[in-house]
């Protein structure tokens, strides 16, 4: 799903936090004890955390929680991240601490305003842990749910709770939170719970590190003996759901929701000839039961195949892998595609894009390329952002998810296929790069708009500078030069802009281009039929690219490209229809230039379902000609093999 483009964007900076490492046991008290409430070291203690793992350890020690417990805990439930407001799930906080009102579970793609049954779901008492955690550490709950070391004091009070309830104290040993731990997943079904546990305790045992979206560096220490005590589990009482109809990796906690039959078509893939060669990230800009609603209504006309959520990474699969869900909004993209939706929104994916998506998306889409053989790179990896328009009409339109907050370096690492693949640097004129900024320190401003937020947390315009996964580009090697246009999306000419939504001067992590020129810090590249460029100090955001093939066109004249790739009218079979794929007539591949695809060419191909009527099988056509998948500017593009020749 996610958001149309509405069409305006921009630059910034970073700044960076204290570090401490925490080893694999509890903070030793006397170090601890020198962490008062204003964060101030007592004399003569030893060395304290600052910031965020200070905020930590003093949580640890007043809650008697082992700090690697709490640290683990809080990465898997955000990432370390701070943040104002709450997430999809409602949850507050780097702890995700809930409180879910009526009106959060208001949504109008959903049709969910109005409806009686609102308060029924919301009084669950797993979506309401904040104010029984504020409770406990005697805290106002707005406070807990603004203030970050609060927060994190509010929900170690509560991991204590739990933990007294099953063995009467507070251990100090981490293996025997366990349970606890699954408890505060908030999840009632024993899969989904247990596996919540266990990628906290996987994070104990391997250790973390990362950089917040505000400049904290907060870090864990591995401690890989460790053993999980799992004795506590039957007294949570958890249910055990059917996994039944469902295709995902046998350890993510998945379920079956079917979507309505008009909203995808029944196929074979690939058996039948359609490959899948292309994995689409979504976001679903409303919340996840609300997307599973979407999908079941017949009158949507959309559904993804998988639907990933914010609060515990469980999965709902809509439509089956071997069936062609409406989900891309370009049918031959959807044939050949896979796509998975997550809960969030894109105007706010850095802060609720959490670290159980990005994991449990992992494990599926590591999955699903095994299975069907999808290459793990950038154009065949792609969000819903990358994915071309099928016609003229349909190209200013095209929705911008999952957005500028989806970390490609992080997930495509956690693919196996990082992005960054030896030392950041450019090559000559005619060599290939890969766009790879560092995420944490790449920050870039956009303008949001009430219009881009569906949560109403944007009353007015505003610009954001936050840690971003694209770089602007520029119509000549300066700051102040105009951003490069789109003859779409600026159909009068004028340059590009910062809006959140407007993709026309943005490149991401993991693309890739080839170089057209060098002149100080500024790099150009063939991007959208023209020369452009961005800032690369010392190659700082670039990799020189390998293993690609660099195309040129065949001839002296520009090549058409299009956005769809059916056979030729000729190669129909009688009695079906014929679609057409018309060149896009506003972009071409225009001679003299290059441009990078990864694969082997595929054939033009249709699909036609069966009706049970006028065809009773399904029937897939496959033409004589082949097409090449090329990174064209944002979006891919295809151009037919017969015009274009490798370098």
């Amino acid at each position: 799903m996610g958001h149309r483009r509405r069409a305006r964007r921009r630059l910034a900076a970073c700044a960076v936090g204290a570090t401490l490492v925490v080893m694999g046991g509890v903070t030793a008290p006397a170090e601890a004890a020198g962490v008062g409430e204003a964060g101030a070291g007592a004399a003569g203690a030893g060395p304290v955390a600052a910031g965020e793992q200070r905020d930590f350890a003093y949580a640890a020690h007043e809650s008697g929680v082992p700090e690697p417990v709490l640290l683990a805990v809080a990465y898997q439930e955000s990432g370390w991240e701070v943040h104002q407001g709450h997430n999809t799930s409602g949850g507050y906080g780097p702890m995700s601490l809930t409180d879910v009102t009526p009106s959060m579970l208001v949504d109008g793609a959903a049709g969910a305003a109005g409806r009686p049954d609102l308060a029924s779901p919301a009084s669950d008492p797993s979506l309401h842990t904040l104010p029984a955690a504020a409770a406990l550490a005697g805290l106002p709950a707005q406070r807990v749910r603004t203030d970050r070391r609060s927060n994190i004091r509010a929900a170690a009070a509560l991991l204590a709770s739990y933990e007294r309830d099953l063995r009467g104290d507070t251990p100090q040993g981490p293996a025997v939170w366990y349970s606890a731990v699954a408890r505060y997943s908030g999840s009632s079904d024993r899969a989904a719970a247990t596996a919540f546990a266990d990628r906290v305790f996987a994070t104990m045992k391997a250790g973390a590190e990362r950089t917040t979206a505000d400049g904290q560096e907060v870090r864990l220490a591995p401690a890989p003996a460790l053993l999980a005590d799992t004795t506590g589990l039957s007294s949570l009482h958890l249910e055990r759901t059917s996994d039944a109809g469902t295709d995902c990796p046998p350890d993510l906690d998945c379920r079956s929701a079917p979507a309505a039959t008009t909203n995808y078509q029944v196929a074979t893939r690939p058996s039948d000839g359609m490959t899948i060669d292309y994995i689409v990230i979504h976001d679903t800009e409303s919340s996840y039961d609300s997307a599973v609603a979407t999908f079941q209504n017949p009158a949507s006309r959309v559904a993804a195949n998988y639907v990933m959520r914010a609060s515990d990474g469980a999965v709902t699969q809509s439509v089956a892998g071997k069936d062609l869900a409406f989900h891309a909004g370009n049918y031959w993209f959807n044939m050949h595609s896979i796509g998975i939706e997550h809960e969030g929104f894109a105007a706010h994916g850095a802060t609720w894009y959490t670290q159980v998506q990005y994991e449990n998306t992992a494990a599926l889409v590591t999955y699903l390329a095994a299975k069907y053989h999808v290459a793990l790179d950038r154009e065949h990896i792609i969000g819903h952002d990358n994915v071309p328009g099928p016609v003229d009409a349909s190209v200013a339109g095209m929705h911008w998810d999952p957005g500028p907050y989806w970390d490609w370096n992080r997930f495509m690492e956690m693919v196996g296929a990082p992005v960054a693949e030896g030392p950041h640097g450019v090559g000559p004129v005619g060599s290939a790069v890969t766009i790879a900024p560092r995420f944490a320190s790449n920050d870039q401003t956009v303008t949001v708009c009430p219009a881009d937020d569906p949560t109403g947390a944007t009353p007015a315009c505003a610009d954001r500078s936050e840690p971003s996964n694209f770089l602007y580009v520029r119509s000549a090697p300066s700051a102040s030069a105009p951003l490069a246009t789109d003859p779409y999306v600026h159909a009068d000419g004028s340059p590009g802009t910062d809006e959140i939504n407007d993709w026309s001067a943005t490149v991401s992590a993991g693309q890739q281009f080839v170089v057209a020129g060098r002149q100080g810090e500024w790099t150009a590249i063939w991007y959208g039929g023209q020369k452009v460029w961005f800032d690369n100090p010392h190659g700082m955001n670039t990799v020189r690219a390998r293993h690609v093939r660099i195309l040129t066109t065949a001839g002296a004249a520009d090549a058409p490209l299009f956005g769809e790739a059916y056979p030729d009218a000729s190669e129909y079979p009688a009695g079906l229809g014929v679609d057409t794929a018309p060149a896009f007539t506003r972009y071409t591949f225009p001679a003299g230039q290059k441009y990078v695809a990864t694969a082997q060419p595929v054939h033009r191909d249709d699909f036609y379902p069966a009706n049970g009527t006028t065809r009773l099988t399904e029937t897939h056509i496959q033409g004589a000609g082949t097409v090449y998948t090329i990174q064209y500017n944002h979006r891919l593009a295809l151009v037919n093999a017969v015009d274009v020749h490798c370098t």
